[in-house]
């Protein structure tokens, strides 16, 4: 059985003449006879009724097609896939990204590129793949990489608050690959009259010097002293707390850290990304709990403690089906401009792996990240 045989079947099927399918084929009615005769001698049935003047399925006919047609598809798409890879000429990845993702670290570090500048570098060297890009939370979009709504995502996790091995603080990443970006600790930020803005150092909560040192954060100058005025989680009881929505990283992480801490959420004020999380703090409308914002007028910022939350920025894609060529090559060329935390460990000349979140141990970063 051979493919052709099976196209000038499913021609001749489609057009009810032999005379038409030739044509369309480009070739001679005798030939496409001939082809289609060898085809049923193979399956041992007629597939065509030539009796009348238009040629008709025979029952056995009739269930043969879909197959071919399958068959003919299938074919198809492994030569499409073949060209794409022997050139990624063409394409379309749909991209989404939480709120604010721009993975863009503080100007003095400097250590990795934005993802508009990653972006326009990929399709530098491939002009022929287009991109959607999309925002929406973290939980939407683990259901459209799952539906296959998208290809490819920039999502926002919890790490675990308690420290207990297991606890990834989500429960919906079965079915994915992920690659961390970056990991960082969650501050609280507010107005500079808030009770909490200039509240009593860490020694006055018990607990508190359990703060990480300095030193476990790479570059972690960028952070408040964890030293000087650390706040317990616990310690925001009572407090209005400004938040993303739930279903996002940050929030997550956030109420994962106020139950460990004992304490029921109370987020009074929901917004989409970081920056109007913080905007709104300065404002006295709360207290936000976010990656560190840098300065911000009108806002303090304490570093927290008992737990220390933290989020993680990281890439997901659907692990059930081979992705397309185009997909595959954006993810490998953002895995190679966002090596990680754990690049940092790898020893020279071999790849870092991939820090997956149900054992996430990489040392933490200090971009700033939008954590939804």
């Amino acid at each position: 059985m051979e493919l052709r045989q099976l196209q000038y079947f499913v021609t001749v099927a489609q057009h009810g003449s032999f005379t038409r399918a030739a044509q369309l084929l480009h070739l001679t009615q005798p030939g496409v006879s001939s082809q289609i005769r060898q085809l049923e001698r193979e399956l041992g049935h007629r597939l065509l009724d030539r009796s009348g003047r238009t040629v008709r399925l025979t029952p056995v006919g009739e269930a043969v097609l879909p197959h071919a047609r399958a068959a003919l598809a299938s074919a198809a798409a492994a030569r499409h896939t073949a060209e794409e890879f022997g050139g990624l000429r063409r394409g379309h990845v749909r991209l989404g990204m939480v709120a604010g993702a721009a993975l863009t670290p503080p100007s003095e570090l400097g250590t990795f590129p934005g993802l508009a500048t990653t972006l326009a570098a990929f399709r530098q060297a491939h002009p022929g793949i287009d991109f959607s890009l999309t925002e929406d939370t973290t939980a939407r979009m683990l259901g459209a990489l799952r539906d296959g709504r998208l290809d490819l995502a920039v999502i926002g996790l919890p790490t675990p608050a308690s420290g207990r091995e297991g606890d990834d603080g989500w429960s919906a990443l079965a079915g994915l690959a992920l690659h961390t970006v970056l990991e960082v600790p969650l501050v609280a930020a507010c107005a500079e009259r808030h009770p909490l803005a200039d509240g009593p150092g860490s020694g006055d909560f018990p607990g508190s010097g359990d703060f990480p040192d300095p030193g476990d954060f790479p570059g972690s100058g960028d952070f408040p002293d964890p030293g000087r005025n650390a706040l317990p989680v616990a310690a925001l009881a009572g407090h209005t707390l400004v938040s993303t929505p739930r279903g996002t990283g940050l929030r997550t992480a956030l109420e994962c850290a106020l139950a460990e801490a004992g304490v029921d959420p109370t987020v009074g004020i929901e917004a989409a990304a970081p920056p109007q999380l913080a905007e709104l703090a300065a404002h006295g409308l709360g207290v936000a709990v976010l990656p560190d914002p840098g300065p911000v007028p009108g806002l303090r910022v304490r570093p927290l403690a008992d737990p220390v939350p933290r989020v993680r920025i990281a890439l997901a894609w659907p692990t059930g089906q081979p992705a397309s060529p185009p997909t595959a090559a954006l993810v490998a060329h953002l895995r190679q401009a966002y090596p990680g935390p754990a690049a940092a460990q790898s020893p020279a000349g071999t790849a870092a792996p991939s820090a997956m979140c149900s054992s996430a141990t990489a040392p933490s970063s200090t971009s700033r990240p939008s954590g939804k």
